[in-house]
């Protein structure tokens, strides 16, 4: 059985037991790392996904981080007197050695799925700000007592004005005099809208 992976914006043909070189990963050799981007799954019966094959992956063993083949990248630029350069560049790599190949129950497997070096997990990304602003949203409005956008022509703005104010509660508002009140613009028909809600 085989399958074809992709990891690092490429894509790799691997079976179990074999030996390969990937753009490097954030993780110590010995651990056991798991791929959940498959492609395609070949052998007995061919599976191709659309994009990816659900519940497929492959997991494989880190031998060591290594680095790769010095590459010479030469620069000489025509007509140019003294215009040349050279650079070198060893690409940071990820020795792997392939274990197993899952056809199916990859999510149950226990295993820390792979990811790039200096790489967030997406479902990190995505449930640290989704976490964070229902906490932030639920403690506005438990602080500032009542929301005061519901009433016409009160927006955000003038909302964070009346609560610098001290007035966070329709009843507040109701109580306010319009022409007397000099901390902030009260207009008369916001006052008129707060009796009524309150």
């Amino acid at each position: 059985m085989f399958a074809v992976m992709k990891t690092g914006g490429k894509q790799y043909k691997v079976q179990s037991g074999d030996t390969l070189r990937v753009e490097k990963l954030a993780a110590d050799a010995g651990e056991t790392v798991q791929f959940n981007d498959i492609l395609m799954l070949g052998g007995d019966s061919v599976v191709i996904g659309s994009p990816l094959v659900a519940g497929a992956a492959v997991q494989a063993e880190v031998i060591d981080q290594i680095k790769g083949d010095k590459l010479i990248h030469f620069v000489k630029r025509r007509r140019k007197h003294s215009s040349q350069r050279t650079k070198g560049h060893r690409q940071q790599l990820t020795l792997l050695k392939i274990t197993e190949i899952l056809a199916d129950g990859a999510d149950k497997t226990g295993v820390k799925a792979a990811m790039g070096a200096g790489s967030v997990p997406a479902a990190a990304k995505a449930a640290a700000p989704a976490s964070a602003k229902p906490a932030k949203a639920a403690a506005a409005p438990a602080a500032a007592g009542d929301d005061l956008t519901q009433i016409t022509g009160v927006g955000p703005a003038a909302a964070k004005k009346l609560n610098e104010a001290g007035i966070t509660t329709f009843a507040q508002l109701a109580a306010v005099d319009p022409e007397t009140f000099e901390a902030t613009k009260v207009k008369p028909e916001w006052v008129d809208q707060a009796k009524t809600l309150v």
